[in-house]
């Protein structure tokens, strides 16, 4: 969808959405936490819409138990089509969307802030490129016509912009930050394992529903006026969490290799630290060296349990030790015998022959302790 038909006047999109049938209705889905002051004003811009469009509407308000009077404000009201849901467990913002959209009634959701940033009146936008062929739309600070509001600080822009270059291997849409975004429920109920951590439910649904074609509707973002900013260190850090799940999610095993192979690395400053003390206490070198390998065992097998394959980490801790030593026996084996075995090649003359035969059989070893390490040890027990 090019960026004219996006931005089309109002005349032409009321004209537009009355001939669509998918706007057979709207959810708009608003997560909330202590935003008992923005509610009536969000309300009423979106009442304003409904009438100036004629649009069959109705407002999720998915409230974390704030008891600051929200349910209260949505009551007062006395809107029909506007509603709030108490979440008192598995609370955060992401998770609220979420549930907001399982309750959705209608087959067009969206989502939107409560503290006003978000402009109400480009949802016929977003739902008209829904209707004409686009997976996913996406109210963008970025795209041609986008803006943020001037004070902006240098912090936050560079945060923002931070963060959409650690998720541009996911996608390649220039907001993915957006917290302002419509799809179909038919396509969100097709979504593949849900599990979003922090604030980005929208890169969430972008990658778990296989979202290609995403289109982006220029947006204003204004700053909020009440309230307090949610965005703290660590809803920050969560939103790390989320991409490496993210990763896995769609790298899946480039990523346990890379996790697979950075533990490694860190099993061996592991072993060469306790080498060092060891030697400092007086102790005989062969226990030193025992010492060094027999502690970065332990550590690459906790580190690979908790990080690389976590989601097998709440099998028999001690079978899997014993495997994990195992393979990784065999892998020294491995190691050691493709080094032999290029040693004896002619790859391996010249000055530097049997430093290339070593690293042949150190990747070999690595390769072969991955490997049984991911499909034996730590394997998934069920495939999707």
């Amino acid at each position: 969808m090019n960026m004219q038909t996006m931005m089309k006047p109002v005349s032409a999109v009321t004209d537009d959405l009355a001939r669509i049938e998918v706007l057979a209705g709207v959810s708009i889905v608003i997560p909330t936490y202590r935003e008992a002051e923005n509610i009536p004003l969000i309300l009423n811009r979106i009442d304003q819409l409904r009438q100036l469009h004629n649009l069959t509407i109705e407002v999720l308000f998915m409230d974390d138990n704030s008891g600051d009077g929200s349910v209260e404000a949505v009551e007062a009201a006395g809107y029909d089509w506007a509603r709030i849901i108490v979440r008192t467990q598995d609370r955060g913002l992401s998770q609220s969307v979420i549930d907001g959209f399982r309750n959705a009634r209608y087959p067009v959701l969206v989502c939107m802030d409560c503290d006003l940033s978000h402009p109400v009146d480009v949802i016929p936008q977003m739902v008209l490129a829904l209707a004409t062929g686009q997976q996913f739309v996406l109210g963008s600070r970025y795209v041609p016509g986008g803006s943020t509001d001037d004070d902006w600080g240098i912090f936050r822009y560079l945060n923002s912009r931070v963060a959409t270059w650690l998720a541009r291997p996911l996608t390649r849409v220039k907001d993915p930050m957006s917290g302002f975004f419509a799809l179909r429920r038919d396509d969100f109920l097709k979504a593949d394992e849900l599990n979003p951590v922090g604030y980005k439910v929208a890169l969430e649904l972008i990658v778990k529903c296989g979202f290609d074609n995403v289109a982006e509707v220029p947006i204003h973002f204004s700053d909020r006026a009440l309230g307090e900013s949610k965005l703290t260190l660590r809803e920050q850090l969560k939103y790390i969490k989320h991409l490496r799940r993210l990763y896995i999610h769609k790298f899946s095993n480039a990523m346990y290799l890379l996790q697979f192979l950075v533990v490694g690395a860190s099993g061996v400053v592991v072993n060469l630290a306790t080498l060092s003390l060891l030697l400092m206490a007086g102790l005989p070198a062969a226990a030193c060296l025992a010492g060094g390998i027999a502690t970065s065992v332990v550590t690459n097998f906790l580190l690979n349990r908790r990080f690389t394959f976590s989601y097998a980490r709440d099998r028999n801790i001690w079978k899997q030790f014993v495997g994990f030593v195992t393979v990784s026996s065999l892998g020294i084996a491995v190691n050691y015998g493709v080094a032999l075995s290029v040693a004896g090649t002619a790859l391996a003359q010249g000055r530097f022959g049997l430093h290339m035969s070593a690293l042949a059989g150190i990747a070999c070893g690595m390769l072969f302790n991955y490997l049984g390490n991911r499909y034996v040890i730590f394997r998934k027990t069920h495939m999707r």
